[in-house]
C-alpha cells in the first residue's frame, strides 16, 4: 500500500461485503478486512480530517515497537531485509517458517506474542538464517544500530537464545517485575528502585495528581542515580513525534474550533512532555462530545508496564455512527440510575455522575497499540480524578464487531462448545446484541462507575490493577445485562439477551479462551485473567446450588449455567467486593483474588480445547489491515475528495508502513 499526498488515480473502493474477509492466516492468527461504511457520504472537511489524523496515527508505529522491546526494531528491519531479498525456493519449510515468524512480529509489534507476551520461537534453523544474512549487502542492514557483526550477533541472540528477552512483561508474584521483563519502559532499574522513585514523586494530598511516569523511560545512569527520559519533541522518540505533530497541525486547520483546541493541546504536550498539559488535553477531549470525527493519539494505556506507570503509544481515528449511537446515548443518559442502583457499598458510589458520554463509531484507522489487533470498545481518559470531575467518553466500534461477526459465520464454534440447544439458539439470535450491549455497559458505565476512598490514589493495586479494573467493568456489565431496566429502556426485547451473554461469557472465561494460550503456559494477559477470575470465582460462590456446572458428554467438556438469576446475584456480590478493593486500594485482597482464580490453567482442559479448536480450523486471534486514504486533487492542486479503498494485502501493508513510517533510529536506548 502507498500513500501519496496528491494522487487522483486511486482504485475504486471495495464493496461493504469486504467486511470480515480473511486477508491472511498463519499460526493462531486471522488477518481480516474492515469496511468504513458512511465515509463516502461525509463532507469534504471531515474526510480531510480523517485523512490527516490517519497519517498521524501511522507515524507513531515504531514507538510501540521500541516500547515493547529495545531490540524489536533491529530484528524487524533485519528480517524485512531478508524477506525483501526473497528466496529461490519459496515453498521450503525453512522459508515458510521464516515468513510465518516475520508475520507474527508484524502482528504483535515485536518479538513477543501480542496477548500472551511469550517470545516467538523460530521455525527455521540458525544455519539457514545465517546463510540468508550473509547474502545481504551492508546497505540492506540497519547499521545505525552498530556494525554488521553487532547487528548479526544481537539478532541471532534474540531469535535463538530462549532465555534472552523471554517474556515481554513479567507478572509472576515474587519475581522482580522489571528485571524479568523485556519491555523497554525501564533500563537497568529494579522494581524496588522504580517504586521508590515514583513514590517520592507522588503527593497523596493532591486532588488533581498527574500520572507520574506516563510518558518516559526510567533509566539508571552510570553513577547509579535514576533519570526519566521523556517521550517528547527534542527528547526520546522525537523524530516520530515531530511527524505526528506535522499531521496533527494539518488536522487542526480543518477541524472545528472546539476540536482545534483539543488538537493544539495535544501538540503542546508532545512538544513539552508536560503531564499537566496532558491532563488539560484529556479534559478538553472528554468534553468535546459534539465532533462527529474523533481520535485517540498518544501514550494511553498502561497494560504493558507491570507496575502500571508507563503508557504504550496508540491511535484510533473514527467517526460516529449516528443511528447506532442512539443505543449508547440511552445507556449514558441513565448513568446516575445505574450508579444509584449498583450493588456496591453506598460510600463507594458516585453521588453525582458527571460527563458520561457514549457513542457507537466506525473505525477509520487503527494505529500503534490498536493495530493490527484492536479493542472493540474504549473508555477514556484513565485518570480517576478527571473521570470523577469531568466524566469519561466511551465508544463501541461497530464496524470492527461487524467484521468479527461476518468472519465467524458458519465456523461451527457454537455447535462444538455450547452444549444446550436453547443456549445455542439464544446466542445465535441475540449474541451480537448481547456482546455490543455488554461492551456499552462495560465501557460507558463500568469503567466510569464508583469512587475511591479519601487518600486512595488508584495505583495501589500495582501489577494487579489492570486485571481488577477490567473485572470491575465486566462485572458491572454482566450484572446490569440482566436488569429489567434494559427492557424498560427498549434496549433488549427480553431476558434471553442476558442469558445469551451469561452462557457465552462463562464458557469463554472458563474454557474456550484457553485456546489462546500455548501448551504449558499460564494466563498472563489482563483481560484473559479477568475473565477466568470471574468464571472461577462464580463457580466457587455458586457451588452449593450448582449455579454453573461442568458437564462431560461424549468425552467433550462443556460449562453450562443452570440458574441465570442466581448467577446475576453472584455477579453483584463480586462487583461489590472488587469495587471495595479498588476504592480502598486493598493490594492484598486484590492479589489473592487474581492469584487464586485468574492465572493457573487446568492442563487437561487446556489440551482438550486446543485439540477441538484445531479440528475446527479456528484461529483464536484476529486483527485487521487498514484502509487506504488517497487525496484527489484538481488542476490547481487543491484537494477535492478523499478516496477510501480496502485492497491492501497483509505483507504488502506491513512493508509499505515500514517504508513510509520508519522515523526512529534502530537503537533508542543510547
Amino acid at each position: 500500500m502507498t500513500r501519496q499526498l496528491h494522487d487522483n488515480a486511486a482504485p475504486a473502493p471495495q464493496p461493504c461485503s469486504a467486511a470480515g474477509q480473511t486477508v491472511d492466516a498463519f499460526d493462531d492468527i486471522r488477518v481480516l478486512r474492515y469496511d468504513v461504511p458512511g465515509f463516502d457520504q461525509l463532507p469534504l472537511p471531515q474526510k480531510q480530517l480523517i485523512y490527516y489524523l490517519s497519517e498521524a496515527a501511522l507515524c507513531g508505529r515504531d514507538i510501540l515497537y521500541d516500547q515493547n522491546c529495545r531490540y524489536n526494531l533491529v530484528v524487524r528491519r533485519t528480517l524485512e531485509a531478508v524477506y525483501r531479498a526473497g528466496t529461490a525456493d519459496p515453498q521450503t519449510a525453512e522459508w515458510l517458517g521464516f515468513e510465518k515468524y516475520l508475520k507474527k512480529i508484524w502482528f504483535a509489534n515485536g518479538i513477543h506474542h501480542h496477548y500472551a507476551g511469550d517470545k516467538f520461537v523460530p521455525e527455521f534453523s540458525e544455519a539457514w538464517f545465517d546463510a540468508r544474512l550473509a547474502a545481504l549487502p551492508d546497505e540492506a542492514l540497519p547499521l545505525d544500530f552498530g556494525s554488521r557483526a553487532q547487528v548479526t550477533a544481537i539478532v541471532r541472540r534474540v531469535l535463538f537464545d530462549p532465555a534472552f528477552c523471554a517474556v515481554r512483561e513479567c507478572r509472576t508474584a515474587g519475581e522482580d517485575l522489571l528485571t524479568g521483563s523485556a519491555m523497554n519502559y525501564y533500563d537497568g532499574v529494579t522494581q524496588a528502585e522504580a517504586e521508590a522513585f515514583y513514590r517520592r514523586m507522588t503527593d497523596a494530598d493532591d486532588p488533581e495528581p498527574v500520572s507520574v511516569g506516563l510518558n518516559s523511560r526510567l533509566v539508571k545512569r552510570a553513577d547509579g542515580t535514576l533519570e526519566e527520559r521523556v517521550w517528547r519533541i527534542g527528547g526520546l522518540y522525537s523524530p516520530a513525534l515531530e511527524r505526528i505533530v506535522e499531521w496533527l497541525e494539518r488536522a487542526a486547520a480543518v477541524a472545528s474550533p472546539t476540536q482545534r483546541e483539543v488538537i493544539d493541546t495535544l501538540i503542546y504536550f508532545y512538544r513539552t512532555g508536560d503531564l499537566k498539559s496532558y491532563d488539560r488535553f484529556s479534559i478538553r477531549w472528554v468534553r468535546d462530545t459534539e465532533s462527529a470525527v474523533d481520535f485517540v493519539n498518544g501514550f494511553t494505556e498502561t497494560y504493558g508496564d507491570p507496575l502500571g506507570y508507563k503508557a504504550s503509544w496508540e491511535a484510533l481515528v473514527d467517526f460516529r455512527d449516528e443511528e447506532a449511537t442512539r443505543r449508547t446515548e440511552t445507556v449514558s443518559a441513565q448513568a446516575q440510575w445505574f450508579e444509584d442502583h449498583s450493588p456496591v457499598q453506598e460510600k463507594y458510589k458516585k453521588k453525582k455522575v458527571c460527563g458520561v458520554s457514549a457513542k457507537v463509531i466506525n473505525a477509520a484507522m487503527l494505529g500503534g497499540d490498536n493495530y493490527p489487533a484492536t479493542p472493540i470498545g474504549i473508555n477514556l481518559p484513565n485518570a480517576d480524578w478527571i473521570r470523577k470531575t469531568y466524566g469519561s467518553k466511551s465508544v463501541t466500534i461497530q464496524n470492527i464487531t461487524r467484521a468479527y461477526a461476518e468472519n465467524a459465520k458458519g465456523n461451527g464454534f457454537l455447535e462444538e462448545f455450547i452444549l444446550r440447544a436453547e443456549d445455542r439458539e439464544r446466542i445465535a439470535r441475540y449474541g451480537t446484541l448481547a456482546d455490543n450491549l455488554h461492551t456499552d455497559l462495560h465501557e460507558c458505565l463500568g469503567h466510569g462507575s464508583g469512587q475511591l476512598a479519601p487518600g486512595v490514589r488508584g495505583d495501589e493495586l500495582k501489577q494487579y490493577g489492570s486485571v481488577l479494573e477490567e473485572a470491575r467493568a465486566d462485572l458491572f456489565g454482566l450484572y446490569y445485562a440482566a436488569d429489567p431496566k434494559l427492557i424498560e429502556l427498549g434496549l433488549v426485547p427480553d431476558a434471553d439477551v442476558a442469558r445469551a451473554e451469561y452462557a457465552s461469557y462463562i464458557s469463554n472465561g472458563l474454557f474456550t479462551q484457553l485456546a489462546r494460550i500455548a501448551p504449558g503456559k499460564q494466563i498472563e494477559q489482563a483481560h484473559m485473567r479477568n475473565r477466568q477470575l470471574i468464571g472461577r470465582w462464580a463457580c466457587d460462590l455458586g457451588a452449593a446450588g450448582r449455579v454453573i456446572e461442568q458437564v462431560v458428554e461424549e468425552e467433550k467438556t462443556y460449562f453450562v449455567v443452570n440458574d441465570f438469576d442466581a448467577l446475576r446475584a453472584i455477579f453483584g456480590r463480586m462487583l461489590r467486593e472488587v469495587q471495595r478493593i479498588k476504592s480502598e486500594g486493598d493490594f492484598v485482597a486484590g492479589r489473592d483474588l487474581v492469584e487464586r482464580y485468574g492465572i493457573r490453567v487446568d492442563s487437561a482442559l487446556h489440551a482438550e480445547v486446543l485439540e477441538r479448536y484445531a479440528r475446527l480450523g479456528i484461529r483464536p486471534y484476529a486483527g485487521f489491515v487498514n484502509p487506504t486514504y488517497t487525496p484527489v486533487t484538481d488542476a490547481s492542486g487543491a484537494i477535492v475528495d478523499i478516496r477510501c479503498t480496502t485492497q491492501a494485502g497483509y505483507a504488502e501493508q506491513m512493508l509499505a508502513y515500514s517504508d513510509r513510517y520508519s522515523f526512529l533510529p534502530t537503537d533508542n536506548n543510547r
